[in-house]
């Protein structure tokens, strides 16, 4: 699978350069060696791979793994073995103690994460009482034993040329990295892939297509710090066609700087994959609520996540975390630490605000600090709150950068006397006016007066006398009971050119529960008028309408 532009990526982050250790390399580390590959008229080392058995229920070879799931579960079992087992990773242990065999300086053999990856130097002609204790302690200390070995010829400037770890390696200054002969310690499931990972070094290509074993040679490239491979295997798996499955498992590779720079567009297609399949929450609930953090901070990432309000993004969290995290403890900590930043609290409504302070989910410091940016960001003028969207909206958090809500986000001003009245503020975009074309509405979020909750409803329709499209606007109580309101209602909206507030209808209505008012033709012009460019309603883009509510006594 020859691919002449395999380093080249126009959705890569830019690199300069190959590496630090590359520089004045001109085109070397897209040069094809594959001829020079275990050919020992082009090589100056010989590299020695021991292979180990792997741990108990290891992975099988890749072929057994038909699936992402497979290789997602394998990988998941093997970490949590290796996690109880007594091995070490030589790897951890700093180049010039596991060289120089300096045995008193390592204390003991520590428990890691990873498979073993030894890094030994040969025993050479006159130092074999020097390296021997080294050697036995670093075999005694292995997870399995070496099985077999495998040897190859290698160039040192094209496997350092690509690789910091093997540049450290053969440059140390010391004089075991002038040795011929380099041995490296793996598991048998790693042997494929770093065969993949060596032979890419020298071709710049790699003979897999399957994912998981793509992944695996991702794995090996990022313990051997390859960076070009780790962009070429994110590229070709960026290219497969993606499930939730491989999706979540593209978020939960292990971090590392290197890994975190090279796979960051497979991961961003991953959040933007999971946030376009389940950004109707409500749809796909089951599958939602099973999900994993990393999973779910995809979804709470998007804006364009289709949900009534950013309350019941609050409401969602809380659900989740408190069925994934039964502890309150846990809970606190996730919800604080990686859950509350993509809830989006300016949008929330004041009365869901006042829950939050009460919720003994949250830390109450942190929900106090939460509730108070959002209240002072609905207090700012409007031109304030659209300059801190424009700020935010580069960042990942873009808390104050509003979603595509069901619902649209009204401001309310609410007096009690002389008279119970408050005055709601809808503005509308003019795409989405256009999208409401032939016969759509939207709704605004619920508001309250008298303990009743009211919403406004901006419509396209018919007008019955003329036969033509208009603009309509509607007020409606919510259904709750068989409470009966009388209230005195005027809408009004900004006109050019003054742009100050027009009314354009009055009216008064006994509301009972799910009943709706309001005027069919508020700007008493056809659609295409209302629309066009030269339109007196749209200002910068926005059609700025109020309603005044007052209940009659």
């Amino acid at each position: 699978m020859k691919d002449s532009n395999s380093n080249s990526d126009l959705f890569d982050p830019v690199m300069a350069m190959e590496s630090e250790w590359s520089r004045g390399g001109g085109g070397t580390s897209d040069a094809d060696f594959a001829f020079a590959f275990n050919d020992s008229n082009f090589s100056d080392r010989v590299l020695r791979i021991e292979i180990m058995n792997d741990p108990v229920d290891a992975r099988p070879d890749s072929d057994a793994c038909a699936t992402i799931a497979d290789w997602a579960r394998h990988r998941k079992r093997r970490r949590e073995d290796i996690k109880k087992d007594n091995g070490v990773d030589l790897a951890s242990v700093p180049d010039e103690q596991v060289l120089n065999g300096h045995q008193s300086e390592v204390d003991e053999c520590e428990n890691q994460d990873e498979e073993p990856d030894a890094m030994v130097e040969e025993p050479h002609s006159g130092d074999e009482a020097t390296n021997s204790n080294d050697s036995d302690w670093s075999m005694d200390c292995s997870a399995g034993a070496v099985v077999r070995v495998k040897t190859l010829h290698i160039s040192s400037p094209i496997l350092a040329a690509k690789s910091p770890f093997f540049y450290k390696l053969f440059s140390n200054g010391m004089k075991e990295s002038e040795q011929r002969h380099v041995t490296l310690r793996i598991n048998a499931s790693e042997e494929v892939a770093l065969m993949e990972l060596l032979n890419f070094m020298y071709s710049n290509t790699l003979t897999t297509t399957t994912a998981p074993a793509l992944l695996d040679v991702l794995m090996a490239a990022d313990k051997f710090e390859v960076a070009s491979c780790m962009r070429y295997c994110s590229r070709l798996l960026r290219n497969m066609p993606m499930t939730p499955d491989s999706a979540l498992l593209y978020l939960e590779l292990p971090s590392s700087v290197l890994m975190a720079d090279a796979v960051q567009p497979l991961t961003d297609a991953a959040k933007q994959y999971l946030a376009g399949r389940y950004k109707d929450i409500t749809k796909f609930q089951e599958e939602v609520m099973a999900l994993p953090l990393a999973g779910v901070e995809a979804i709470l990432s998007s804006d364009d996540l289709q949900v009534a309000s950013e309350d019941a993004v609050y409401d969602f969290v809380l659900k989740w975390s408190r069925q994934q995290y039964p502890k309150l403890e846990d809970r606190r900590e996730v919800l604080g630490a990686r859950l509350a930043r993509l809830i989006r609290f300016p949008y929330m409504t004041c009365r869901k605000l006042k829950k939050v302070l009460t919720c003994s989910d949250f830390d109450h410091d942190i929900a106090s600090k939460l509730v108070l940016e959002g209240l002072f960001f609905k207090a700012e003028a409007p031109h304030r709150q659209r300059s801190l969207a424009a700020e935010d909206s580069a960042s990942s958090n873009r808390r104050f950068v509003e979603r595509a809500y069901k619902y649209r986000p009204v401001k309310v001003v609410e007096f009690e006397l002389p008279r119970q009245q408050c005055v709601v503020y809808l503005d509308l975009k003019r795409e989405e006016c256009n999208n409401l074309f032939p016969s759509g509405r939207v709704y605004s979020q619920a508001f309250h007066l008298g303990g009743q909750g009211f919403f406004l409803s901006a419509h396209c329709n018919m007008d019955q006398q003329s036969s033509f499209h208009c603009f309509g606007l509607f007020l409606g109580m919510q259904e709750k009971g068989s409470v009966s309101f009388a209230v005195d209602y005027e809408f009004a909206a900004r006109s050019r050119p003054t742009e100050e507030f027009v009314s354009k209808y009055k009216g008064n209505y006994v509301f009972t529960g799910g009943k709706a008012v309001g005027y069919r033709n508020l700007f008493a012009i056809p659609w295409t008028s209302f629309m066009a460019e030269d339109s007196l309603y749209f200002i910068n883009g926005v059609l700025h309408l109020r309603a005044e509510l007052t209940i009659k006594h």
